[in-house]
């Protein structure tokens, strides 16, 4: 017969976390939780966030905890261009889209900058991938470098421009995609001479 303990080492084998509210739906009361974690079979990553002792994380594991801590939240700007692997940004902060308005989540486990997206600038360009077994919401590129440009003084406009650079060069994306949300996000006229500039 199936234990407890069976069934939290069987999703954590699937999963690199795991919430409290996953383990409990699949039958793990919260005080074999509290044993588990209390015996290190089990590590507790942040509230409610588990994984498992052997796990060593990686670049992706930010993006995991960032996600499951912000269930509605979509990486975004600095983070999506590390994702995507578009220009050499490589932020420590993870940055993270939510619908506005919307309360801005306190996160103490790992730093992360929430920026607030309205209307069609939310909801258009997600992209869903999986890591680890975990679910990833995530802008595509040409919706990220139209972002970028929308924020460029928060990240920089030269983060902006490389970014642009990079996708069109590596043939990543199109520029008439990159219009399309240029146009969503309100900065077509301002991305207008640096998109020229390429073609």
């Amino acid at each position: 017969m199936e234990t407890q303990r069976d069934i939290a080492k069987q999703l954590l084998s699937n999963n690199s976390i795991v919430s409290s509210r996953e383990l409990v739906d699949s039958g793990v009361h919260r005080e074999t939780i509290r044993r588990l974690v209390d015996s290190g079979e089990m590590i507790r990553v942040s509230r409610g966030l588990y994984t498992s002792s052997q796990f060593i994380p990686d670049e992706k594991y930010s993006l995991i905890v960032a996600q499951k801590t912000v269930k509605r939240g979509v990486v975004c700007l600095l983070s999506a261009l590390s994702f995507h692997e578009i220009g050499t940004q490589n932020p420590s902060d993870v940055w993270m889209a939510i619908a506005r308005p919307g309360r801005i989540p306190t996160v103490n486990n790992i730093p992360m900058k929430v920026i607030t997206f309205s209307g069609a600038s939310y909801t258009q360009g997600i992209e869903t991938h999986q890591i680890d077994g975990s679910e990833i919401r995530v802008y595509c590129i040409s919706k990220t470098i139209a972002d970028c440009f929308k924020y460029r003084n928060k990240i920089g406009l030269d983060v902006a421009i490389e970014a642009l650079k990079d996708a069109i060069h590596s043939k990543r994306t199109s520029i008439k995609e990159i219009i399309h949300y240029a146009e969503i996000c309100r900065v077509k006229e301002i991305m207008r001479p640096y998109m020229e500039s390429i073609v």
